[in-house]
């Protein structure tokens, strides 16, 4: 998979690694792809409602140890 973009947001909690996707992809062109490394453990379940409502299409999410991976299609 092409990744255009990553953001690392290790350290921060929710809303930070949420607001800083969306002025990523906002900056992105349709149909890039940002990955977003976070530690916060509710970012799982925050990025795929993220993705849910903004119409973003959230094609992974994984982990790596402390880190979330998650893979998000700009729309």
């Amino acid at each position: 998979m092409q990744i255009d973009r990553e953001l690392d947001t290790r350290g921060l909690n929710c809303p930070l690694p949420i607001l800083k996707a969306k002025k990523a992809l906002s900056e992105m062109t349709s149909g890039q792809v940002l990955r977003v490394v976070s530690t916060d453990p509710g970012s799982k379940r925050d990025f795929a409602a993220f993705a849910k409502q903004t119409g973003n299409e959230l094609l992974e999410q994984s982990s790596e140890g402390t880190d979330f991976i998650h893979v998000l299609k700009r729309r």
